[in-house]
């Protein structure tokens, strides 16, 4: 009968390191080679995108434009801007104001077209100018409307001795509000200016054609010929 020493269990072997099988290191390497394809096809198509932005920008920039400030009939309104020596970007901001340049505008008061011309008042350009025939139709077109409009933007222009709030204000509010306006604020010695028309409605309108015409004379400078 043999004997075992006491001096303690026998020491327990570590099992061997597995190694890995040259079947799974393939697929890591097939998995690494997808991955740096998918980031490539990313990166190309990132690139794509932005040259396509780049490439579009300025198309994108008017489409903006438009919404936020339209324009239409410019060749119209610089050739009726330059006839009755007016800036064009104040017929523009005049439009804007009136119709936002929608044709065929129609107003509750009966104003009619881009620059909302009352019948009675288009009768009376017609007879100023020296037309021989007129028709209220006719304010539908584009020509007739926007040279009726500067026509009577001309006259009260000088009506109001180049004073541009109260002619603005006359173009909306009428001659007679605006000469009873003038009238009081001469009587308190005030200076001739938007504040001094009393109706917040008016002077709101003067204001928006005011704000109009400078921004139609920064982002529309070639169009309107300035």
């Amino acid at each position: 009968m043999s004997t075992r020493t006491t001096s303690g269990a026998a020491p327990r072997r570590r099992p061997p390191a597995r190694r890995r099988s040259s079947g799974a290191s393939a697929a890591a390497g097939r998995r690494r080679t997808v991955r740096r394809r998918r980031l490539v096809a990313a990166l190309a198509v990132a690139g794509i995108v932005a040259a396509a932005i780049v490439a579009l920008w300025p198309t994108a920039h008017d489409a903006v434009r438009e919404i936020a400030l339209p324009l239409r009939h410019e060749d119209i309104i610089r050739q009726q801007a330059q006839d009755k020596d007016l800036d064009p970007a104040l017929v523009a901001g005049v439009i804007y104001a009136e119709s936002h340049f929608r044709d065929g505008q129609r107003s509750h008061a009966g104003a009619v077209g881009l620059m909302q011309i009352t019948p009675a008042t288009a009768h009376d350009i017609a007879r100023r100018s020296g037309a021989t025939s007129f028709s209220v139709a006719d304010l539908d077109t584009a020509q007739v409307n926007i040279s009726y409009g500067a026509f009577y933007l001309r006259y009260l222009l000088d009506r109001y001795a180049g004073n541009e709030p109260f002619a603005l204000a006359a173009y909306n509010g009428g001659e007679g509000n605006v000469d009873r306006w003038i009238a009081q604020a001469r009587a308190r010695d005030e200076a001739l200016t938007v504040d001094a028309i009393p109706f917040a409605e008016t002077r709101a309108y003067v204001r928006r054609v005011q704000d109009a015409r400078a921004q139609y004379r920064r982002q529309y400078r070639a169009e309107l010929g300035l």
